[in-house]
């Protein structure tokens, strides 16, 4: 096995370009556990540690650029502000030893249906963008083309994750996942869920219930629709049970989960109806307040 070590991004683009079968290193949480158990034997390792802007972040307008390999437990520490779906989604990574290693970048790159990351970003906005580098050039691929099957994604043989760009929230955000326990657990289930009063829209993202991470489009689209025509947005008046349980039924119609040890497909759209529910809640409750408070 070849252990590549590049100092700088060139020499890292350089590298995957010549081995092209390479596996990507940072925190090596995904990674070192399917190697320790023989699962995945890669040819080559390619080991972006030594990498410093990878690990940096930056606001430019209302949009975080977050290098992909800053780790969760400094999401949870730097960014609950502007990203704070994103922020309660990583306090539910693993354990703190987990948290100060794995990063979104990585959680990208194995594209896990079950990856902790994937609802929130979904839910953000479809004007996230995953930032790809080659020495052919850079792309910004968006996150609602990212994923192609299980554990699959679009990126190219020779391309590497730099960084994602993610627009800062202008509305509350949820983030709800089921397991055995809070953290240091595989979802059953995810869901995020953001509320994006400017652009008078509503985010959604599923999480370890569809082949690959996905939004729940129905649901979106009929909920912009009821907040628009009671004009909710607004007033921040209450939403009604009947909206609340119709979001939870497509929410649920929008997932295509199967049986595994974890949980049975019925269980786990029965759980995404009941955390959509509460989601919406939740954020609405926040968004009432604040435009009480406005007032």
């Amino acid at each position: 096995m070849e252990f590549l070590r590049p100092a700088t991004w060139d020499e890292a683009l350089a590298a995957k370009a010549e081995y092209p079968t390479a596996l990507p290193i940072s925190g090596g949480t995904d990674v070192m556990v399917e190697m320790n158990f023989d699962v995945h034997r890669p040819s080559a390792i390619l080991d972006l540690n030594r990498i410093g802007d990878l690990a940096t972040w930056s606001i430019d307008g209302d949009t975080v650029r977050l290098g992909a390999a800053v780790p969760y437990s400094r999401i949870i520490d730097e960014l609950s502000g502007p990203l704070p779906g994103l922020a309660l989604a990583a306090h539910t990574v693993g354990s703190p030893q987990i948290r100060n290693r794995g990063s979104v970048g990585g959680n990208l790159g194995a594209a896990s249906p079950a990856g902790d990351s994937h609802p929130a970003l979904l839910a953000a906005g479809r004007d996230v963008l995953v930032e790809a580098a080659s020495v052919r050039g850079t792309r910004l691929i968006p996150i609602d083309d990212f994923y192609t099957g299980v554990k699959r994604n679009c990126l190219e043989a020779d391309e590497l994750i730099r960084a994602v760009h993610i627009p800062a929230a202008d509305g509350p955000q949820q983030f709800s996942k089921i397991g055995t326990r809070n953290a240091m657990v595989i979802a059953v289930c995810a869901f995020g869920f953001a509320l994006h009063p400017k652009s008078r829209t509503v985010g959604t993202g599923i999480g370890s219930a569809a082949p690959t991470p996905r939004r729940a489009v129905e649901a979106e689209e009929y909920l912009r629709d009821v907040l628009a025509e009671r004009g909710l947005w607004e007033s921040g008046d209450l939403l009604g049970t009947e909206v609340i349980q119709r979001f939870g039924e497509l929410v649920r119609a929008a997932a295509s989960p199967i049986d595994d040890v974890r949980g049975t497909a019925d269980y786990r759209k029965h759980a995404l109806a009941v955390m959509a529910r509460r989601t919406l809640t939740w954020t609405w409750n926040d968004y009432s307040k604040q435009i009480r408070s406005a007032a």
